[in-house]
């Protein structure tokens, strides 16, 4: 009889990010869920984009304002992201 092995389905989306090189894709759909969570409606509607390239978080932002406000706090959201995942994965913080 053969054994079978089971999964939960966050273990296999991890393991086929790790095989197919889209982890990065990944993380920023993590953070941006972050963001929906943290930002009211109408700001994170603001938010264009999330993408990581290279270690380096970058945020399209629409609005001035908000894209601003983001830059002022751009070591608190740095940390926060690397708290969530993990320093090694995240070097810096862009916002454009």
């Amino acid at each position: 009889m053969k054994k079978r092995r089971e999964y939960q389905s966050s273990e296999l989306v991890k393991s086929f990010a790790r095989i197919y090189g889209f982890e990065d894709k990944l993380t920023a759909i993590r953070i941006k869920d972050f963001l929906e969570d943290y930002l009211d409606n109408i700001m994170f509607q603001e938010i264009e984009s999330v993408n990581l390239k290279e270690k380096i978080l970058i945020l399209r932002i629409k609005s001035a304002l908000l894209k601003n406000d983001l830059r002022l706090k751009k070591t608190f959201f740095l940390k926060k992201f690397q708290e969530l995942e993990g320093a090694e994965n995240i070097a810096d913080l862009l916002i454009l």
